[in-house]
């Protein structure tokens, strides 16, 4: 399998992401949060990022789709932040050593600007959702991140900037998180270094 998780396929993600020039801002006048590209395997040990279904009990952005993450609380990193977050939210705890690197800040309609971290969990990684935060947990396998007809780029008469969204499964995954979705196959995958900051989010996502 070409995506087979082992000691190869993380030296070549981390060999592409130490080449890649992530472009990271001060976040001045934004709140700043984090989210983890958490490389895990699947049954048959392809390569997957983690994605979840935030709770229908949260007060923002309920029953989204979402990388783990969340707000960068104050004196943390992003690394620290994505690290805490991963733990309370799925029950996955990563070391420090396991982090690979940054990708591009991504500012969101919102007012928040998210740094995305990239994380390998390897083999065997067991997770648990915690239902106040996460309604379920998904693994998106590399096969289905690169599938030809996504990502999908769409007009609208709100914006100059194209929107972005990508097909998993049946499911349509929205930016922020496509952007950076997209960004991590890219990058991580393929290493061709693509930015995102000119992808834009769908109207409901603005608020």
């Amino acid at each position: 399998m070409e995506y087979q998780v082992n000691t190869a396929l993380r030296q070549a993600v981390t060999d592409r992401v130490e080449d890649f020039a992530a472009q990271n801002q001060s976040g001045e006048g934004l709140k700043h949060a984090a989210v983890g590209l958490v490389m895990v395997a699947t049954e048959e040990g392809e390569g997957a990022i983690i994605l979840t279904r935030r709770s229908s009990k949260l007060r923002a952005h309920k029953g989204q789709w979402a990388l783990p993450g969340g707000r960068i609380d104050e004196g943390e990193t992003p690394v620290e932040a994505v690290l805490r977050e991963t733990h309370e939210e799925i029950d996955l705890h990563l070391p420090p050593e396991n982090v690979i690197g940054l990708l591009d800040d991504y500012q969101t309609r919102s007012g928040y600007l998210i740094t995305p971290v990239v994380v390998w969990a390897g083999l065997g990684a067991t997770m648990q959702a915690n239902p106040d935060e996460v309604e379920s947990i998904h693994l998106v396998s590399f096969t289905e991140l690169n599938r030809p007809d996504s990502p999908v780029f769409l007009d609208i008469p709100e914006s100059d900037r194209p929107v972005i969204r990508l097909l998993v499964e049946e499911n349509f995954v929205h930016a922020p998180t496509a952007a950076v979705m997209y960004q991590f196959r890219e990058v991580c995958l393929h290493g061709r270094h693509t930015r995102v900051d000119h992808l834009e989010q769908p109207v409901f996502a603005w608020k």
